[in-house]
């Protein structure tokens, strides 16, 4: 198995989650965590596993992950098992202003599952989301070990 990790992080909490899904799926196969940034759409030709994380901002992933995916050409994700993942708040510990919101713009890791799909992805998990305690974080206790038992599932996972 070979898998690619994609990631933007704004505060370090993505990547942190990121890192611990990378770390769980190593015993599988050959893992390559890397930022947005650093990511080349040339790469996806060569890996099993595309895992794509972000911080939602706006109901959505951030600037960086929207040109990433924008980048990968059509079909390019055909026979390729992926997944999504975000760091978020949780509506239920924010006041009923941040519920509605929340609710009406809902969070960044569903909306680039989809857009995995439509490059021939092939969606193997629901997509998950991390939470952080505040914008700039810290995590939620319990998340990173959260994101590797996740991790663990995806390759056995057959949506």
């Amino acid at each position: 198995m070979k898998a690619l990790i994609v990631y933007h992080s704004k505060f370090g909490n993505t990547e942190k989650i990121a890192r611990a899904i990378g770390e769980a799926m190593t015993p599988l196969g050959e893992v390559k965590v890397v930022k947005v940034g650093d990511a080349n759409p040339s790469e996806l030709s060569s890996i099993d596993f595309l895992i794509v994380g972000s911080p939602t901002h706006g109901g959505g992933a951030t600037r960086a992950i929207k040109e990433f995916l924008r980048k990968i050409p059509a079909n390019a994700l055909e026979n390729v098992r992926v997944a999504s993942f975000d760091t978020r708040f949780s509506a239920k510990d924010k006041g009923l202003g941040a519920r509605i919101v929340l609710g009406i713009f809902r969070y960044a890791a569903g909306r680039i599952a989809n857009r995995l799909e439509t490059k021939g992805g092939y969606l193997t998990t629901e997509p998950e989301g991390f939470i952080v305690e505040d914008s700039e974080g810290p995590l939620k206790k319990g998340e990173l070990e959260r994101a590797a038992i996740w991790a663990k599932g995806i390759p056995e996972s057959k949506r």
